[in-house]
């Protein structure tokens, strides 16, 4: 047996009808699926009936890697050792693929972060987190949860939170439930201003929430006629991802 690991973030899920339930949240197109963390494979057995040698496994737990080779057929280059927020794995992935796992807590914004920055080849997202943090990803503008993640992604990804996971069905068993969510790829390749400005924007915003958009902003040294827009009395929290791209284009405007 695979002994879930704390400093890895590791919680096993034992319940193969919730195991079921996230599998079968996946669309069945995708040209390739890269499951993270798939630990003892409670999630993989399911998979593996849908998409064969389609489905990539990668995790950082060497125990998990000699399980995982011992009790499902897939070949070799298939299942591989490595921390997916350090490892190329596009000679594995192709073009396009969809990503499906049980995140560690610790970890999951940096593994969103990673997929943002892959978000041309990544179609779909199925995955359990901590909850607070789905509901987060997840939240509308207006909303306390909302935040730089739920800007960013939104722009590029459209959001479902699917259902909620108790703690019991975990070994061991986490401290808080768990949510799944589905991120479904939208049609926008490329947003109507300067991306690394809107990333900019929207992070230095949300810094310091609390501000009215006028003073978080400040270290932007914006233009006169920026400050002078009505938008900038509101906070971050109560702007869509079309008005930080609006924001973004009129910062461009009035620097050049």
């Amino acid at each position: 047996m695979v002994k879930p690991k704390k400093h890895l973030g590791q919680h096993f899920l034992k319940d193969d009808n919730i195991a079921f339930k996230i599998a079968d949240a996946l669309s069945d197109h995708h040209e390739k699926v890269l499951e993270i963390g798939p630990g003892t494979g409670v999630l993989t057995k399911f998979l593996i009936d849908r998409f064969d040698t389609r489905l990539i496994l990668v995790d950082v737990d060497s125990e998990s890697i000699v399980y995982l080779k011992q009790h499902f057929d897939l070949p070799v280059e298939n299942i591989i050792e490595a921390d997916y927020l350090k490892k190329d794995l596009s000679a594995h992935l192709g073009e396009k693929y969809a990503v499906i796992g049980n995140f560690p807590y610790n970890i999951s914004s940096q593994i969103f972060f990673k997929i943002l920055d892959e978000r041309d080849k990544v179609t779909e997202v199925v995955c359990m987190l901590q909850k607070e943090v789905a509901k987060r990803l997840a939240s509308p503008p207006g909303n306390k949860e909302y935040g730089i993640l739920s800007v960013l992604l939104q722009a590029y990804f459209d959001f479902e939170y699917l259902f909620t996971v108790p703690p019991g069905v975990f070994n061991p068993p986490p401290k808080v439930d768990s949510g799944v969510i589905r991120l479904k790829r939208n049609g926008v390749t490329q947003l109507d201003c300067d991306e690394k400005l809107f990333k900019q924007v929207v992070k230095q915003g949300f810094q310091n929430r609390r501000k009215t958009l006028r003073n978080a902003l400040k270290p932007l040294n914006l233009p006169e006629e920026v400050r002078e827009m009505e938008m900038l009395n509101r906070r971050a929290e109560t702007l869509s991802v079309d008005d930080f791209v609006q924001l973004t284009k009129n910062i461009e405007k009035w620097s050049s």
